[in-house]
């Protein structure tokens, strides 16, 4: 049985995740997230309006902005 572990969270748990430019194109679940309980993986438009909010989980994504 595989368990949670910081390298490897449970897959879509949490409501609300912040991420870069260096985790596009964005999936949900995303790729270090634990898979096997997790639901098909989607990939989630996000470049344009900067948030997006996965379909399945309804997990909201928020892009961060990299510079200064």
């Amino acid at each position: 049985m595989q368990t949670t572990t910081p390298e490897h969270p449970a897959g879509c748990t949490k409501r609300r995740y912040e991420v870069t430019r260096a985790d596009l194109p964005l999936c949900c679940p995303m790729p270090d997230m634990r898979l096997w309980d997790a639901h098909p993986r989607v990939y989630l438009p996000i470049e344009k309006t900067g948030r997006a909010v996965c379909p399945y989980c309804d997990a909201e994504f928020i892009l961060k902005d990299d510079e200064p």
